[in-house]
């Protein structure tokens, strides 16, 4: 391993950002390739049929296929090896079933339906799984969102689907049919069909790694003391799009009554602040103090910059400069563990992890993981030291990996998104002195810009020359 770089305060101008980027939809071929995939993983597990499971905050793998998620809903996706699909909806999702991305019938279930709508159906959920095509089949993959990893958990029969949909699959079916957790299909991370992104994937998630980073940056920019949580929480909401986790703006300590939004507390300064918004393809992160230097700082933290930022931003670097196609997860968690102990900075997640639809979909990056890092993935920063008695320091931003033949597609395909990682890779190389290698695509604006106090515009934290 390279030596750690040695980091600095200095004069850095802000990154660019792009306003009003146009959305890049997935083609129908993107979504016919994201079925082969599937079918081709259950032959392989010799799956007859995978069941996918899907409410709003677990819709990813549904998604993959359909297109769509239930939104206030459940719902179920029936895949059988032979390509037909079955989806069972409630009330208020059957009309989407004309609209999914995959050829499909559709079976009412308005179990999965809103409190006290109408519940009446000529079956039972277990007879209307009958009719899906489950009476005769053998072995079946129930694929929800979670990846049960324990060592003392028997990870193929643990299901995190509601009790009342297992139950009904296992009336449904005969008594020698086997049922196995299959989410795996999609998230593992060593063989998930959706731990791989094509270039129309990569520019589709792109969209939204800018759009969190632009964000961050203009909330960043915003900041002084004697404005509220909501009024900095609102420029992190753009352009009417869903955020895929809830939104920080937080001043002071976090969680006071247990509330997780932004509320009328009023900024000092001096304070801790924190903030984070996500869309589809990217979070963006950030934890500083605001100050305008560390002369502002309580006397008890007046060392933050030695103690926490500088050690944690040359994990970050760390973590940039070795990224790259053929890493392993272990190699980049080995890196972390070095350059930023765990038992003197208390990070307990995984220091980086793969994204897409969700924030957080797996990650390959454990100790003595064996699983290398592949052009397609499209990655997340996020470490997250914690010193007693500190703020925190944070950047997360995504980035991904591409092989030679992938940045070629990208360069020739999306020539307005390769212009931006372009100019984002050479403002990290430039500016920040971050020695990247080529196949890391930075997508958010943000990636490796870090300013320990945030009411000083102009320094930022980065390598020494």
């Amino acid at each position: 391993m390279t030596e750690p770089r040695r980091i600095v305060v200095k004069n850095i101008p802000q990154p660019d950002c792009w306003l009003d980027v146009p959305s890049v939809p997935l083609t129908d071929a993107t979504l016919k390739k994201r079925k082969s995939r599937v079918l081709a993983r259950m032959a392989q597990l010799s799956l007859e049929t995978l069941i996918v499971y899907a409410d709003k905050e677990h819709g990813a793998n549904f998604e993959y296929l359909t297109g769509f998620i239930p939104r206030f809903e459940e719902a179920l996706l029936v895949l059988h090896q032979d390509g037909e699909a079955v989806l069972v909806l409630g009330n208020e999702n059957l009309k989407l079933a004309a609209h999914a991305r995959l050829e499909n019938r559709v079976m009412h279930a308005p179990w999965f339906s809103l409190p006290n709508q109408p519940m009446t159906n000529a079956a039972s959920l277990p007879d209307t799984l009958r009719l899906a095509g489950l009476a005769d089949k053998k072995r079946i993959g129930v694929a929800g969102w979670k990846l049960f990893t324990s060592e003392y958990d028997d990870n193929t029969q643990l299901f995190d689907l509601p009790s009342f949909i297992v139950d009904s699959l296992r009336a449904a079916v005969t008594p020698d049919c086997v049922l196995i957790n299959a989410t795996g299909v999609f998230i593992s991370p060593a063989n998930g069909v959706r731990v791989i992104n094509t270039a129309n994937e990569l520019a589709h998630y792109e969209y939204g790694a800018n759009l969190a980073s632009t964000a961050i940056l203009q909330a960043l920019n915003a900041i002084e003391p004697g404005k509220t949580e909501k009024q900095i929480g609102a420029l992190l909401a753009a352009e009417g799009q869903a955020n895929n986790v809830i939104m920080i703006a937080a001043t002071g300590e976090r969680f006071a009554s247990a509330n997780l939004y932004p509320s009328d507390k009023v900024i000092q300064r001096g304070d801790k602040f924190s903030l984070t918004t996500s869309y589809k393809g990217g979070l963006s992160s950030r934890a500083a103090y605001v100050v305008a230097n560390e002369t502002e700082l309580n006397p008890a933290v007046a060392d933050y910059l030695d103690v926490v930022a500088i050690p944690y931003y040359r994990a970050v670097v760390g973590w940039l400069e070795r990224m790259r196609v053929g890493v392993t997860g272990g190699e980049i968690y080995q890196l972390i563990e070095t350059l930023l102990p765990k038992s003197e900075y208390h990070w307990h997640l995984n220091p980086g992890h793969l994204v897409a639809d969700e924030e957080w979909m797996c990650s390959p990056i454990m100790a003595d993981s064996a699983i290398p890092l592949a052009s397609g993935m499209l990655l997340q920063i996020d470490i997250i030291p914690s010193r007693a008695g500190y703020a925190g320091a944070s950047i997360e931003d995504t980035v991904a990996l591409a092989d030679a033949a992938l940045r070629a597609e990208l360069a020739r395909d999306y020539p307005a998104m390769w212009t931006r990682i372009i100019a984002r890779r050479d403002y990290i190389q430039r500016y920040l002195g971050i020695r990247l290698s080529e196949d890391v695509l930075p997508l958010s604006n943000t990636v490796g810009y870090l300013r320990p106090w945030l009411l000083d515009q102009t320094l930022a934290l980065g390598c020494a020359e």
